[in-house]
C-alpha cells in the first residue's frame, strides 16, 4: 500500500527571515498553486509574521494557515499602491479566503425621449439615444416601482416607439388609465407637455414644488366646481406621496452614499443606500461571502475598496456615511483619489438627517440577513439543531410561539404565530383580542387564548403542534400546563422562553415542561438562533395587533384632540395632504413640512393619528 501524500509545511521562519519591511501585496498559495489569500501591508514582514504566531489565532485563520505552502510578495512605493494593486488581483483571481463582493456593475437610468409625445423607460449601457436622463438608481425595482406609481399618477406613456407609431385604436393601458393615448390623438399637445413636465420634477427631486402646484390646482379647481378634476389632483398627490414614503429620507443634500455592514454566526450583508441631490434613489443588499475577516469593520472597508475601486465607471458620491470605524479609511480616500480623481469624504459620527439614513441602512442589513438565514436551508438546519438540543426523537414540523402585547392593561391582545421547516406558516398565523380579564393580567391573557387555540385541537379542527413555545418564564409556562391539561390536550413538548438577567439577545432561559427543567444554549446556537426568531416574530405580531386595535378604539375625532391645531389648521393640513387618510400616512417630518406645522406640533399630530 503506498504511503499517504503528506502536505509539505510551510517553512514560515525561513521565509520571514527574508522578507521585506516595505509596504507591499502579499499572495498565499496551496500546495497545488491555488492562490487562498491576497492582502496588503504596510509592513509586510510584521503582518506576515502575525499569521504564523503560536497563539492567539482565529479559527478561520487557523484553517488558512494549514494550507499555505508557498507566498510570495510585491513590494510598492506606498501603502495607496498596495491597496489598488490588492484590489486588481482580488477582482482577477477572486481568492476563496477574501471577503468577495458580487455585483453586477450595471445601474439602470431613467430614459426619457425626446419629441412631441415623450416616453419614460428603464435605460442600461451607453447613454446614445437623445433625451434626458435620471439615476443612476442603484434598484431596478425600485425604479420599476416608482415608474409604474408616475404611469398611474401623470399617464405618460412607456410602450416602445415602434408600438406607439403603429397604433390605430387606444391599447389596454389607456383602457386601465395608465395612459392618455397620444398614439391616436385623445390628448392635446399642451395637457401631454404638462404631465411630463411634473413626471420630470419628480424625477428632479422637486417633490415638495410640485405638491405645493398640485395642491394650488386642487384648490383652483375645487373652487371652479369642478370636482372631478379636484378629485384627479387629490389621487395624484395621494400617489406621489407613496413614492416618496418609500424614499422617507428627503430633506437632506448633496451626493451621499449610506453603507452598514453587519455580520453574524451565519453570514454578512452590506447594504448601500443612495442619495443624489438630496433625495434618496434606492438601495441594494450585498452579501459578501466572508472568510477571515468576520468583524463588521473588515467586511465594510472590503467591500468599499472592491466596490469604488474596482470600476471606474462607478458613480461616486461626495461623502460615504457608514456604520462602522475603520484605520484604514484615510488610505481608500487617499486611493480614491489617485485613481478616480475625485475628493471623498468617509463619516462615521454624522446628526440629523444623517443619522436616520445611517439607523435605515442598519435596519435594512438586519432585515436582509435575518431573510437571507431564515431560508429554507438554514431553517431546515435549525430545526436539526432544536430537536438535538431538546433531546427529541424526530425533528419537529410544527412549532408555534404565543405573545401577549397591551398597553398598561388597554386592548389586549394575544398573538400565535407558526413556523415550520420551510420558515413561517403566516397561513395558520392567529390573533386573539382577549375580553374579560384584568387590564394587564398577562396570565389570564394567556389563559384564555390557549383556551380558544386548543378547544379547537379537541373538537378535532386544526393542527396540533410538535412545540408549544411561551414567551415567559415559569408562570406563563404553568398556565400552558394547566390549559392543555384542562381540555385534555395529547401530549406535545412545551418551552418557556424568558429572558435573561440582562434582558440581552443571547442570554435567554429555556425551561422544557417545567419550571425544574431549566437550561441555556449558547449564543451562536442554531437552536437558539430558531427560538429567537419565532419568539421575535411573535412579539411583532403580538404589537402590531394591538397597536390596530387601539388605534380604532380612539381614531374619533383624533385631529379636534390635539392642543394648537384649530379649525384653520385642520383645513390646511387636509389641503397639504390631500385628506386624512394621507395625512396618516405622513411621518412627522412630513407632517411638519406642511405650512404653519412645527416639529413639535408634528410630534403632537402623529401621535394622535397613530395612537401612540
Amino acid at each position: 500500500m503506498p504511503p499517504a501524500e503528506v502536505t509539505p509545511v510551510f517553512d514560515s521562519s525561513a521565509f520571514l527571515a527574508t522578507c521585506s519591511g516595505r509596504p507591499g501585496v502579499y499572495r498565499m498559495f496551496d500546495a497545488s498553486g491555488n492562490l487562498l489569500y491576497v492582502g496588503k501591508a504596510k509592513n509586510l514582514k510584521k503582518r506576515l509574521a502575525s499569521y504564523f504566531r503560536k497563539t492567539g489565532l482565529a479559527t478561520k485563520t487557523m484553517a488558512l494557515v494549514s494550507k499555505i505552502a508557498q507566498v510570495e510578495t510585491t513590494i510598492t512605493g506606498n501603502e495607496t499602491e498596495a491597496l489598488l494593486l490588492e484590489q486588481t488581483l482580488i477582482k482577477e483571481w477572486r481568492p476563496p479566503y477574501n471577503i468577495l463582493l458580487r455585483d453586477d456593475k450595471s445601474y439602470p437610468y431613467v430614459f426619457l425621449s425626446d419629441g412631441d409625445y415623450p416616453r419614460l423607460d428603464i435605460h442600461r449601457g451607453a447613454k446614445n439615444r437623445k433625451g434626458r436622463y435620471f439615476g443612476p438608481y442603484p434598484s431596478a425595482g425600485a425604479i420599476r416601482e416608482s415608474l409604474a406609481l408616475l404611469q398611474k399618477t401623470f399617464l405618460v406613456r412607456q410602450c416602445e416607439d415602434s408600438y406607439y407609431r403603429n397604433r390605430t385604436r387606444p391599447c389596454l393601458q389607456y383602457q386601465i388609465k395608465r395612459c392618455k393615448a397620444p398614439c391616436v390623438g385623445l390628448v392635446e399637445p399642451a395637457e401631454y407637455a404638462e404631465d411630463v413636465r411634473h413626471s420630470v420634477m419628480f424625477l428632479e427631486g422637486r417633490s415638495n414644488a410640485l405638491n405645493a402646484e398640485l395642491s394650488a390646482n386642487m384648490q383652483q379647481a375645487s373652487a371652479a366646481l369642478d370636482f372631478e378634476k379636484a378629485a384627479e389632483l387629490r389621487d395624484q398627490m395621494a400617489l406621489l406621496r407613496r413614492v416618496q414614503d418609500q424614499q422617507s429620507m428627503e430633506g437632506g443634500t448633496g451626493d451621499v452614499d449610506i453603507i452598514a455592514a453587519l455580520v453574524n454566526p451565519g453570514g454578512a450583508c452590506v447594504h448601500l443606500i443612495s442619495v443624489r441631490g438630496g433625495r434618496v434613489l434606492g438601495s441594494k443588499n450585498f452579501f459578501p461571502q466572508v472568510a477571515i475577516e468576520e468583524e463588521a469593520q473588515d467586511v465594510l472597508v472590503a467591500f468599499l475598496g472592491q466596490y469604488y475601486l474596482g470600476s471606474h465607471e462607478r458613480d461616486l458620491p461626495s461623502e460615504l456615511i457608514v456604520n462602522a470605524p475603520h484605520e484604514d479609511f484615510p488610505l481608500l480616500i487617499e486611493a480614491i483619489q489617485e485613481l478616480r480623481g475625485r475628493e471623498l469624504a468617509i463619516s462615521y459620527r454624522v446628526r440629523g438627517t444623517r443619522a436616520r439614513w445611517q439607523a435605515l441602512a442598519v435596519t435594512n442589513a438586519e432585515q436582509a440577513l435575518g431573510a437571507r438565514l431564515a431560508n429554507r436551508e438554514h431553517m431546515a438546519g435549525r430545526f436539526d439543531a432544536l430537536a438535538e438540543a431538546l433531546g427529541m426523537d424526530e425533528v419537529p414540523q410544527r412549532l408555534e410561539c404565543f405573545d401577549i402585547s397591551h398597553s398598561s392593561g388597554e386592548a389586549t391582545v394575544a398573538s400565535c404565530v407558526v413556523f415550520g421547516p420551510e420558515g413561517p406558516l403566516k397561513s395558520d398565523y392567529r390573533r386573539y383580542n382577549i375580553e374579560g380579564v384584568t387590564g394587564g393580567d398577562d396570565y389570564a391573557a394567556m389563559h384564555q387564548a390557549l383556551t380558544r387555540r386548543f378547544s379547537k385541537v379537541r373538537q378535532n379542527e386544526g393542527k396540533l403542534p410538535d412545540i408549544l413555545l411561551v414567551d415567559g418564564g415559569k408562570g406563563q409556562l404553568a398556565m400552558a400546563r394547566e390549559v392543555l391539561t384542562e381540555l385534555d390536550v395529547p401530549p406535545l413538548t412545551l418551552l418557556g422562553v424568558a429572558k435573561g438577567t440582562t434582558r440581552k439577545p443571547g442570554l435567554e432561559t429555556l425551561y422544557l415542561n417545567d419550571a425544574a427543567h431549566e437550561f441555556t444554549l449558547p449564543g451562536n446556537s442554531p437552536a437558539l438562533h430558531l427560538i429567537q426568531q419565532i419568539r421575535d416574530e411573535s412579539h411583532r405580531f403580538a404589537i402590531t395587533g394591538h397597536r390596530a386595535r387601539r388605534g380604532k378604539a380612539r381614531r374619533t375625532s383624533s385631529l379636534e384632540e390635539v392642543a394648537g391645531v384649530g379649525p384653520k389648521r385642520r383645513r390646511e393640513l387636509l389641503n397639504h395632504f390631500g385628506g386624512l387618510q394621507e395625512l396618516s400616512r405622513a411621518s412627522t417630518e412630513e407632517i411638519a413640512k406642511a405650512p404653519g406645522i412645527s416639529k413639535k406640533l408634528a410630534g403632537l399630530i402623529y401621535a394622535a393619528l397613530h395612537s401612540e
